[in-house]
């Protein structure tokens, strides 16, 4: 049975990072059945990054390329009714999912603000963990938003780059249903990873203010993390 390895669980969502929830959140609605194994450890993934899934003689590693290989081999419907232009959008607000990901990010990690909050809650729900090593965790990731480009921005300046992604994905969420009508589709899937890992933070960000200020967000949220759950 194929295996997803992935980061744990963190205020009630299966992975508290974006691109493992995507994938999590896409196998339970494509039915396709798989193993859900929770680490921190990411230095056998592929690239060195989670998630990853193990499939047979398969390692692959990457939301995306999961996701094309899991349609590729087990042919589940969830997008077979897409049209080109819905695969283009899909495409688009997948870019942009991945800029608010290095904007969640750096909420959590590097904006003083909120910093100790995050710490202390991956201390109480995984008691394996350390100060210590979240410390070392959060000098790497330091790096990793310099190099990237989003530390170099002030902390209400990144904030501003994330609520203008949430604008576009408010503008796009319909009142009712989902992105590309009354079933859900992959693009649910990947914006619920990312919207999961906000809307049911523990911590009053402005990315949270925002969600929840936006009725069609929270129900869009609701819905898929009933369906996945």
């Amino acid at each position: 049975m194929l295996t997803l390895y992935s980061y744990p669980t963190l205020f009630g969502v299966a992975d508290n990072n974006g691109y493992g929830l995507k994938v999590f959140a896409f196998l339970r609605l494509a039915g396709v059945p798989f193993r859900h194994e929770h680490i921190f450890d990411a230095s056998k993934a592929p690239r060195g990054q989670l998630p990853y899934i193990v499939d047979g003689d398969d390692t692959i590693g990457d939301s995306e390329t999961i996701l094309g290989y899991v349609t590729a081999k087990y042919r589940p419907p969830i997008d077979a009714a897409l049209t080109t232009a819905q695969r283009t959008t899909n495409l688009l607000i997948t870019r942009m999912l991945d800029d608010l990901y290095w904007v969640m990010s750096y909420s959590r990690w590097k904006d003083k603000r909120y910093w100790h909050a995050f710490r202390d809650a991956l201390l109480r729900e995984h008691p394996g963990l350390t100060e210590e090593g979240l410390a070392k965790a959060q000098a790497v990731n330091a790096q990793r938003y310099y190099y990237q480009g989003i530390g170099r921005y002030d902390p209400d300046a990144a904030m501003a780059r994330g609520l203008a992604d949430l604008g576009a994905i408010a503008a796009l969420i319909p009142p009712q249903g989902y992105v590309h009508g009354e079933t859900p589709t992959s693009i649910d899937a990947g914006i619920y990873g990312f919207i999961a890992n906000i809307y049911f933070y523990d911590i009053d960000t402005p990315l949270k203010q925002f969600v929840t200020a936006h009725g069609n967000i929270v129900r869009h949220c609701r819905a898929i993390h009933e369906a996945v759950s």
